[in-house]
């Protein structure tokens, strides 16, 4: 306990139960972070946040449209108003669409790129502005995937934007090196959430053969994610910078 202890933290993207957002914000609060927790679906959001202070813990939830750069002021507006500070950012908040190639639509690549990329380059901006101008540091993490390292069909637009914050994190990681404030990127494999949920009932026999396929048989857990980000967002990953940290099962290992 404590490992985030007086902590002022940020994630998006924390409606979805089971997913990794709101099992971050969970985890955060569990080890001592004040936690924001936020999402387009400002219901399902506070609910969360609710779930987090009836465990003891501390979440205030706030509506917030990730491609809106008017929302990330004001989100970061009230964080810097209440707290006078910013200790660490997850920018979790993403979709998927799967389609081959000839099948998508300029619309389905300008979303997933207006959701998945423009969404943490507005975040990060913003947080590193405020990192700076209270000099004290802080952790940044952004959320990748496995299909930003290796080639997945039907993931063209999000490959594309999730290789895009792999490379993204890295530049600003030495641009900031010298503030102490760390960013780094976080590349799931395939995680028991609803997105998941959605592919097993859609295709149960074809789900099943992707997950034979991972080395250690199984999905991994929300949890898995949001232990990652704990680490990276607590002191004990203050020198590490700059890096991809993949949590697969061992999948990209192959």
């Amino acid at each position: 306990m404590g490992r985030l202890e007086g902590k002022i933290t940020l994630v998006t993207g924390g409606a979805s139960v089971p997913g990794l957002g709101s099992a971050t914000a969970r985890r955060f609060a569990e080890e001592g972070a004040v936690v924001y927790v936020t999402d387009l679906d400002g219901e399902g959001v506070e609910k969360v946040a609710a779930s987090i202070r009836d465990s003891g813990g501390s979440a205030t939830a706030m509506r917030h449209d990730v491609t809106s750069e008017a929302d990330w002021d004001a989100v970061m507006s009230a964080i810097v108003g209440e707290h006078g500070r910013l200790d660490g950012l997850v920018n979790n908040a993403g979709i998927a669409v799967l389609r081959p190639i000839e099948a998508f639509t300029t619309a389905d690549w300008e979303k997933q790129m207006r959701v998945n990329m423009d969404s943490v380059f507005f975040g990060t901006q913003r947080a590193v502005k405020v990192m700076r101008e209270v000099g004290k540091g802080g952790s940044i993490v952004n959320l990748s995937s496995t299909a930003g390292l290796v080639g997945v069909p039907m993931c063209g637009a999000y490959a594309a934007a999730k290789g895009g914050v792999r490379m993204f994190s890295k530049t600003i990681a030495m641009e900031c090196a010298r503030d102490q404030i760390r960013v780094n990127s976080l590349h799931p494999g395939m995680i028991d959430t609803n997105m998941q949920n959605v592919a097993r009932t859609d295709n149960p026999d074809g789900f099943k053969e992707i997950v034979a396929a991972i080395p250690m048989g199984r999905m991994g857990l929300p949890e898995d994610i949001a232990n990652m980000a704990l680490f990276l967002v607590s002191d004990e990953g203050n020198y590490i910078t700059g890096a991809e940290l993949v949590v697969d099962g061992g999948a990209t290992a192959q």
